[in-house]
């Protein structure tokens, strides 16, 4: 099964008849109730931006276990940036992987912003580039 094939499984956006891919860990029942206990490796800011629609998480992941965060957060249409810093180069290309079949299969987009640091935005989000304009003659930093 391909990624991207295995990403869109993981969304539930196509049906997946290979059970070997799913961990124990993560099964249905295990979770207390309906809460949802949050990795303290996943920041996500306060209640009032999560009103307003202004959420970005930051994701630090340990190894490929903590991709589950990476793409719950990003199915809710958050903005993520996955800092990869802290894992081992075989672990870092399968999140990287993983990531990008989340954004191709959800129509977002990956950017890499630094080594090994990622921005997942969805569909819906719009990156603004902060390079400066050109510079014209009449500029305020004109002094002649």
């Amino acid at each position: 099964m391909g990624s991207v094939r295995k990403a869109s499984a993981w969304l539930g956006l196509v049906e997946d008849n290979d059970e070997r891919y799913y961990d124990d860990e993560y099964a249905e029942g295990d979770r207390a109730g309906d809460s949802w206990v949050t990795d303290p490796r996943v920041r996500v800011v306060s209640e009032t931006a999560q009103e307003e629609g202004r959420r970005i998480a930051t994701v630090s992941p340990d190894g490929f276990r903590d991709a589950r965060s990476i793409g719950e957060l990003f199915r809710d249409g958050v903005p993520v940036i996955m800092n990869l810093t802290s894992m081992e180069p075989a672990d870092a290309k399968r999140v990287v992987d993983f990531a990008a079949g989340l954004t191709f299969g959800l129509r977002g987009s990956i950017e890499r912003v630094a080594t090994r640091v990622f921005l997942l935005t969805p569909a819906d989000t719009q990156i603004v580039n902060g390079e400066p304009g050109p510079h014209t003659q009449d500029g305020f930093f004109n002094q002649s």
